[in-house]
């Protein structure tokens, strides 16, 4: 377990959010599954920060477009977003949306990276991002799935300064991602050759949970799809959800404690 009561380095995947079309459905089924409780960000676009224990963990709201997917979206720390935003453009990224201020909570934009992953930058405010990782219910890693393995590192490695770690086994390839600052291991990106040709590369937001074939049980209680089974890997015990509005993540057993 780990709490977070300053902002987190940048280049660090710190916050998660979720866009639905039904926010209530989603509250249930979360609230179903890890125990979340919720609090009003006041605004006026509906958006709920998820918690536990008093603790952000978590962010939900309506789509911006009914057309698209319900998806959980990662974002990096920043300490400067119109600088990080040139940088992905530079870097051969787009800037989906420009920089801006979200009250005195922080500046953010969305980009894509190279490969077309969508993701977010987050410059914190009043907001640090997530206050509990590592923790039954919290955020504990992100992964990059791409087809394009090697641009997808050029991009990060420009953007944020990332340098890697290869963990490449027999039937996979796959690295982490070294923050600037520390060369901590703060996310992944993998080589995921079953990715459709016709779809983006896209980055997967993994919660932690103390009993895996639990949360995994429970979650098909509450109308959700096991994309793959829990399975026994060298990383820990795992599972991939499909939420019953769509939505897909990772739950992956608990790590040792540790203090940031």
């Amino acid at each position: 377990m780990s709490t977070k009561i300053s902002k987190w380095p940048a280049g660090t995947p710190m916050w998660v959010d979720l866009s639905v079309d039904d926010v209530e459905a989603a509250k249930t089924f979360y609230t179903g599954l890890f125990g979340w409780e919720y609090l009003s960000a006041d605004d006026d676009a509906g958006y709920l920060l998820a918690q536990l224990n008093g603790h952000a963990i978590a962010g939900l709201g309506p789509k911006d477009d009914p057309a698209m997917p319900s998806a959980w979206t990662t974002f990096m720390a920043s300490d400067d977003v119109n600088a990080t935003a040139e940088r992905i453009r530079e870097s051969g990224g787009q800037v989906l949306m420009a920089p801006f201020d979200v009250m005195d909570s922080g500046r953010m934009a969305i980009a894509a990276d190279a490969t077309g992953a969508v993701f977010g930058v987050w410059q914190a405010g009043n907001h640090i991002g997530a206050e509990r990782v590592n923790e039954h219910g919290s955020l504990c890693w992100n992964e990059l799935h791409t087809s394009d393995y090697a641009e997808a590192r050029a991009f990060y490695a420009g953007v944020f300064g990332f340098t890697y770690h290869e963990v490449t086994g027999a039937d996979m390839v796959y690295a982490t991602c070294l923050r600037d600052s520390d060369r901590r291991e703060v996310a992944g990106i993998h080589h995921d050759t079953q990715i459709p040709q016709s779809d983006p590369a896209y980055w997967l937001t993994w919660f932690a949970s103390d009993d895996v074939a639990l949360t995994a049980a429970r979650a098909q209680e509450l109308g959700a799809t096991l994309l793959v089974p829990v399975s026994d890997t060298p990383f820990g015990r795992m599972v991939i959800v499909e939420a019953p509005q769509g939505d897909v993540f990772g739950v992956i057993a608990v790590a040792p404690a540790t203090t940031e």
